[in-house]
């Protein structure tokens, strides 16, 4: 996924976290524009640690990537700014990703 990441030109960095907690510590380190989350993760979902990010951090765009679709309302509902199935190809991502960067102008960096 980083390798991914990294040829998208309006990404300047991407930094990547073993769970939720570490995400928010990377987050409060980082203050990125633009976060990647997955929804099932150790210590802290996704879902949660969405909820935690823009509860402290509105300004923050999260897309939540996950292998479960079911999940979409949800992601949508804690907060998430997008949501794209891994089922998707690449492409679609990155589309996303860059719909998302676009709204805010300029680089984003990727938490």
């Amino acid at each position: 996924m980083k390798a991914l990441l990294t040829t998208a030109p309006q990404i300047a960095e991407v930094r990547e976290a073993v769970n939720g907690r570490d995400a928010v510590r990377l987050i409060e380190e980082a203050q990125p524009d633009l976060v990647l989350m997955d929804v099932r993760m150790p210590e802290m979902e996704g879902l949660e640690t969405t909820r935690y990010i823009k509860r402290h951090w509105p300004w923050i765009k999260i897309v939540i990537l996950s292998m479960y679709p079911e999940y979409s309302l949800a992601a949508l509902a804690a907060g998430a700014d997008a949501f794209v199935s891994k089922g998707e190809t690449p492409t679609k991502l990155l589309r996303t990703l860059e719909e998302i960067i676009s709204r805010n102008k300029g680089q984003a960096s990727m938490g």
